[in-house]
């Protein structure tokens, strides 16, 4: 399963105004739609979710194989700093699933963190039939209602972004507008958020990771959520915020910089796409110089 291409946007608003004004079911039979649509249009439709209760945060990690990588020692020591990362929030709200063709040795594994074989055979990147795995297993994980939140290995989330999430409970779930880019060779972070007047450019989190969206899910009344997540989680994350709308279940903005981007450490996803070095130029562009900041952002994210 290769990653599926984006709805052009065009499209995209033409579905979006659709399904407002003339309902799922007409958008669904009369325009032209992807599975992910499909699948979105049939939420919202049938399944909307009610209020929020209890919720909690589920992590859904895919890891790359380590027949892919230079250095597998590097994978589990980024990976261990990723769930570093969830083990510090102040809130114990969440789980984490992590999928992959190789048991990490250095991860503590138990009830909160827990580990999904990928045993299919595959060529290629193998990272979007891992995320379609990890969101069908999400019903029998034993959480009912929540977030769930594709993450990557080599990330790290911000103390207190759990709990953020399950205090406000916002009905369709949450976007990551505001987070930090970290060059792995330079050490140098710089600054994602909306471009303004004075940053003319600079880009929302969203737009630069994959890290960046925690979508509802309801298993109340049945187990399709899972598919839903599979289907939208199959395109890249700017496709997030749309699918996530036409589903009815738009994502409300977390306040905080809610998550700190790791690049050029040589065995990203993006690393072997060839998709990383105007990452590294963005961090020199809109660089945090800020000594405080910077204090604040080592001590929020400790790296191995």
């Amino acid at each position: 399963m290769a990653q599926v291409p984006a709805t052009p946007k065009p499209r995209r608003l033409l579905n979006r105004l659709a399904a407002a004004t003339l309902g799922p079911r007409w958008t669904y039979e009369k325009l032209a739609t992807q599975w992910s649509e499909e699948a979105a249009l049939e939420r919202r439709a049938h399944a909307r979710p009610g209020p929020v209760q209890d919720p909690v945060v589920v992590f859904l990690t895919p890891l790359v194989g380590r027949h892919h990588v230079g250095s597998w020692c590097d994978v589990e020591a980024r990976l261990a700093d990723t769930v570093a990362s969830w083990r510090r929030q102040g809130s114990t709200r969440w789980q984490a699933l992590i999928c992959g063709q190789d048991r990490p040795e250095s991860i503590a594994f138990d009830e909160q963190v827990r580990f999904l074989p990928f045993t299919k055979p595959f060529e290629g990147n193998d990272k979007w039939a891992k995320l379609d795995q990890l969101c069908r297993a999400l019903p029998d994980l034993g959480a009912v209602s929540g977030y769930a939140m594709p993450f990557d290995a080599d990330d790290m989330l911000a103390p207190g972004a759990v709990d953020e999430m399950v205090r406000r409970k916002a009905l369709g779930g949450y976007l990551v507008t505001r987070g930090w880019v970290m060059d792995a060779q330079s050490r140098e972070v710089g600054l994602c958020a909306p471009q303004s007047p004075v940053a003319p450019g600079r880009k929302a989190f969203w737009k630069m990771c994959g890290s960046s969206a925690a979508f509802r899910f309801d298993f109340t009344r049945d187990r399709q959520d899972g598919e839903y997540l599979a289907a939208i989680t199959s395109h890249e994350h700017r496709m997030f915020p749309y699918l996530a709308a036409l589903a009815g279940r738009p994502l409300t903005t977390l306040e905080q910089e809610a998550v700190l981007y790791v690049v050029n450490h040589g065995e990203n996803f993006g690393k072997r796409r060839g998709r990383v070095g105007f990452k590294t130029r963005y961090v020199k562009r809109f660089p945090v110089t800020d000594a405080g900041t910077l204090a604040r952002i080592e001590a929020e994210f400790p790296m191995a």
